[in-house]
C-alpha cells in the first residue's frame, strides 16, 4: 500500500505533465473517464497558475504579447512547478526562467524587468514595520564610540534592491497603463541602481546614485554602519553620509538598529 506521500508525489507529476500515467490504478472510472477528470483538473491548475503569473508579471506580458506570455508560463510551470500551498509566492524563479529560455533570448532586458516585478511583488505582499520613534532614536546619542562603530541599520522587511544593466524602471515605466506615450527606450542606454519599497499599501521603485546603493545593499547584508559607509565611499567618494541617514530614517526605509558585539 503506497503512503499519502507517495500517492501526493504521483498527483503532482501527473498533474504537471512528468508522468502522465503515474495515477494509474489509483483513480477509479466514473461517470466519467478517470483520466479525462484529471485533465479538466490539471487544465484548470494551469490556468490559475498561468494568471497568477500574469497578474504579477504584466509588463513582462505587455513587453512580449500575450500569446507569447502564455506559452512561455506554460513552460515554466511544468519545469518549475509550485512548491508552495500559497500561489502569491509562485514565480520567484521566473525571472532565472526567462534567462535561460531560448525563445525570449533576443531580449537582453527582460530578465531583470521580470526581477523588479517579483521584488515589487515580495514588497507588497512583506510584513509592515513601525518607523523609528524619537524616544528610539534618542538612544542613538548614548552609544559610546566603541559602540557606535558596531551599529547595524536594519532596512524595512518591505525593501528590496535591484541592480541591473539595463534600464529597467524606464521600461517597466513605459508599459503602465498610464504611461503618456509610447517612448523607445534604447536597452543600451546605461542601467538603474533600484530601491524598491512599499509606502502604505504603495509599492514604488526609486532611482539611486551608486554610493546610496552600495550603502544600502552593504546594511541589508548585514554590514555594521562603519564598512557600509566604506563601501559606498569606494563607488562614490563624495557620498553624504548625514544626508543619507536622514533621507532614509524618515521615510521609513531604515526602521531599526541594533549595536553587535565587536
Amino acid at each position: 500500500m503506497p503512503s499519502l506521500h507517495e500517492i501526493q508525489t504521483r498527483f503532482a507529476r501527473a498533474l504537471f505533465g512528468q508522468d502522465p500515467t503515474a495515477l494509474a490504478g489509483y483513480i477509479v472510472d466514473g461517470a466519467i473517464d478517470a483520466q479525462r477528470c484529471l485533465d479538466v483538473y490539471a487544465g484548470n491548475v494551469h490556468q490559475n497558475l498561468c494568471e497568477a503569473l500574469g497578474a504579477v508579471f504584466p509588463v513582462i506580458s505587455c513587453l512580449v504579447g500575450q500569446r507569447f506570455f502564455d506559452a512561455t508560463a506554460g513552460r515554466y510551470i511544468r519545469a518549475c512547478p509550485s512548491t508552495s500551498g500559497d500561489i502569491q509566492r509562485f514565480g520567484q524563479s521566473f525571472p532565472d526562467f526567462l534567462a535561460q529560455f531560448e525563445p525570449a533570448a533576443g531580449l537582453r532586458y527582460l530578465p531583470d524587468v521580470a526581477r523588479l516585478e517579483w521584488l515589487m511583488h515580495e514588497a507588497f505582499h512583506a510584513a509592515d514595520a513601525a518607523p523609528l520613534t524619537l524616544d528610539r532614536l534618542a538612544t542613538l546619542g548614548t552609544l559610546a564610540e566603541a559602540e557606535a562603530t558596531c551599529l547595524q541599520l536594519r532596512l524595512a522587511p518591505a525593501c528590496r534592491l535591484l541592480a541591473s544593466p539595463f534600464p529597467v524602471l524606464r521600461i517597466w515605466q513605459s508599459n503602465q497603463p498610464d504611461a503618456e506615450e509610447d517612448a523607445e527606450i534604447d536597452a543600451g542606454s546605461g542601467g538603474d541602481w533600484l530601491l524598491v519599497r512599499r509606502s502604505g499599501f504603495a509599492v514604488e521603485a526609486q532611482s539611486l546614485e551608486v554610493g546610496e546603493y552600495a550603502m544600502l545593499e552593504a546594511l541589508h547584508g548585514g554590514a555594521a554602519l562603519e564598512p557600509a559607509y566604506r563601501q559606498a565611499l569606494q563607488v562614490a567618494p563624495d557620498f553624504a553620509l548625514a544626508g543619507f541617514l536622514e533621507r532614509r530614517i524618515l521615510d521609513a526605509t531604515i526602521h531599526d538598529f541594533e549595536v553587535r558585539a565587536a
